[in-house]
């Protein structure tokens, strides 16, 4: 019989293997990226209806749909969610929606300084790949 592996050991193990596999393979690292965004959309919907002390059928009603709706959209089943949708309920929820874009590390500094350095109030240049993430907030 195998001696079972500390969990702490196999965890540092794991984390590793990903690390490298992250650091291999840059689709995979957006993907990972892009699913960790959306599980903490998901996770901020759920903390705000918490907060609030509703249940999923309670803002169900206050948007004229199902508890079963608002449990999709909670759990992420909702693949393409629309922005007035989600307005819609971070606001029944009393919280509010911030939209930010943010283009390669370092590319919004570079332009600050370009646009500085030519004295112009526009952007010098625009990032070739912006990111796009949904953070809600109460």
């Amino acid at each position: 019989m195998q001696e079972a592996i500390p969990m702490a050991k196999l965890t540092q193990h794991v984390t590793r293997w990903m690390d490298a596999a992250l650091a291999r393979d840059p689709a995979l690292q957006a993907r990972v990226a892009q699913r960790m965004n959306e599980l903490k959309l998901e996770e901020d919907l759920v903390a705000l209806r918490e907060a609030r002390g509703l249940t999923q059928a309670q803002v169900g009603k206050l948007l004229g749909v199902s508890q079963p709706a608002i449990a999709k959209i909670e759990s992420g089943a909702v693949k393409n969610l629309q922005l007035k949708t989600l307005v819609r309920l971070i606001t029944a929820l009393g919280g509010r929606l911030e939209v930010a874009v943010r283009g390669p590390q370092g590319a919004a500094r570079r332009a600050r300084r370009t646009v500085a350095r030519r004295g112009r109030s526009r952007v010098a240049h625009k990032p070739k790949t912006p990111a796009v993430g949904l953070i809600s907030g109460i």
